[in-house]
């Protein structure tokens, strides 16, 4: 038998998960209302290593608003309360040719590791202004194509709180609004760390936590900072060959006893989006959720078998990607990609502002 997330005795490759979507269906902004989204729903396989044990694939479409007619008594709903860092930053080269730069996290002392464009102007030594007198200085290049950059004079806080602009997802072809501002972050997010929104959360109000509170659920958070590498397709067909960018995450106390207590009493563990789902997982690694801090490189695919997680909220995600991977290997690869045809064709919204799955 194999072990514990662990690629099946069929692998797959990454153009197993491909697919078609005509542009039009990218949602380029939210909704007026977080709520009005549409939900499909899938009905999770249960045959042997996640497959769909000959049957048909199950799916119904939904609105997001009734989320809380799929909650019962007794179960959890974890959250990313991660928030998005204004961490895209627009200065110039010395020729007065553009420059940008993205902050992914802090380094050691006054560093910090990003990317940028174009990456000849990121080359250690060389100085990208923000204005005259504050700027970047690369200080190295990593294995992985990060920089480690510095500022010049100014602080980084002093430099993001001037400067900082939110990012939005490469797949949303404008300028970030004022309206993004409030509806790239979720309702409760609260520490900024995450270069991207953890898009599942989106959906949330207030008035749905409160009627998810009402049936008798119990709310429980993570914070899982998101990287640049969830908008990075897997480029080598051999799944083992994609190089998972590390995420940072913390596991409240609190939320690691819930997740026990939960689970020895018969409810179920919800994970609000694929940022959940990997913090869970990599912080069970014995089969019981330790709470702290940690880093998470897990890439899950089909053939993974789950320790906590038992439902899955998310959205439609890019093809070839290690989050269709993750959705793949949770609902059963035939479920998913079944559920992805029916919603192109049902003309769903995809992508960070588009529509939700729920994988029940």
């Amino acid at each position: 038998m194999k072990a514990e997330g662990t690629i099946p005795a069929r692998p797959y490759c990454a153009s197993d998960f491909e697919y078609e979507l005509p542009p039009e269906l990218i949602a380029q902004a939210p909704l007026p209302e977080r709520s009005a989204s549409r939900m499909l729903i899938v009905r999770r396989a249960t045959g042997s290593l996640g497959e769909a044990a000959g049957r048909s694939p199950e799916l119904e479409d939904g609105w997001f608003r009734k989320l809380p007619d799929l909650v019962a008594t007794g179960d959890l709903i974890v959250v990313n309360t991660t928030k998005v860092r204004h961490a895209r930053l627009l200065g110039t080269r010395p020729s007065g040719a553009p420059a940008e730069v993205l902050l992914i996290h802090p380094a050691t002392g006054d560093q910090w590791v990003a990317i940028g464009q174009p990456g000849s102007a990121l080359r250690p030594g060389k100085r990208i202004a923000l204005d005259p007198e504050m700027g970047i200085e690369t200080v190295d290049i990593m294995p992985n194509g990060a920089r480690l950059i510095r500022f010049v004079g100014s602080t980084a806080e002093a430099a993001i709180a001037r400067f900082g602009r939110l990012p939005l997802p490469p797949y949303i072809t404008r300028d970030a609004t004022a309206e993004d501002e409030r509806r790239y972050q979720t309702v409760y997010a609260q520490r900024e760390g995450s270069v991207a929104a953890p898009t599942a959360g989106l959906h949330f109000t207030p008035a749905v936590l409160e009627a998810v509170a009402a049936r008798g659920a119990r709310i429980a958070s993570v914070d899982l900072e998101v990287g640049p590498g969830t908008f990075r397709p897997v480029e080598s067909e051999d799944l083992g060959e994609h190089p998972m960018h590390p995420e940072r995450y913390d596991i409240p106390a609190e939320t690691a006893a819930l997740v026990g207590r939960t689970r020895s009493a018969g409810g179920r563990i919800w994970a609000v989006g694929t940022t959940v789902v990997r913090a869970l997982e990599s912080a069970a690694g014995n089969g019981t959720v330790v709470a702290g801090p940690g880093e998470t490189g897990l890439m899950i695919v089909p053939g993974y078998r789950f320790r906590v997680v038992d439902r899955l909220l998310t959205n439609f995600h890019l093809p070839r990607s290690t989050l269709l991977m993750l959705v793949c290997a949770f609902a059963g690869y035939d479920q998913a990609m079944a559920g992805y045809r029916h919603a192109v064709a049902a003309r769903y919204r995809f992508y960070s502002y588009g529509d939700a799955m729920a994988v029940v």
